[in-house]
């Protein structure tokens, strides 16, 4: 719950700021010009919060008020650049689409007969990163440095 409520606040947040910024835009009566502003303005809030935060301090501003933190698996190292860039793409572009294409398709999960097949992982990511709670992630590096939690 803590990751969802996290990603509405990011969303939040950037659509606060960018729509603070093209205000002035829209009031002069420009609004192709504004919304290209608006487009690009978002990507850009929307990139040095999730990549560019998330590597100085390990998660984006909502992140950072739910508690979780980004981690690189397996070793619960900081994440490097390219993999929160991909991870950054895939939430920006794939993600969105999710429900227009379960709409399309029919709904066939795998059920009793289709054997071998694995329920997703719901707290995995992409690009070998992981998101966790903070306090989580200071009890695994007492554990691993072998003091009590």
């Amino acid at each position: 719950m803590r990751r969802f409520l996290a990603v509405g606040l990011d969303c939040y947040l950037c659509l606060l700021v960018v729509g603070l910024l093209v205000r002035s835009c829209v009031d002069s009566g420009v609004t192709g010009r504004a919304v290209a502003l608006l487009v690009v303005q978002l990507a850009v809030l929307s990139f040095a919060n999730q990549v560019l935060l998330t590597m100085a301090v390990r998660a984006s501003a909502g992140k950072l008020i739910m508690g979780v933190r980004v981690i690189r698996l397996p070793d619960a190292g900081r994440p490097g650049f390219r993999p929160l860039v991909l991870r950054w793409l895939y939430g920006l572009l794939w993600l969105p689409s999710q429900p227009w294409r379960r709409l399309r398709t029919p709904a066939a999960g795998p059920g009793p007969e289709c054997p071998g097949t694995r329920p997703a992982d719901p707290h995995g990511d992409l690009a070998g990163v992981r998101q966790v709670r903070r306090s989580d992630l200071r009890s695994y590096r007492a554990a691993v440095r072998g003091r009590p939690h």
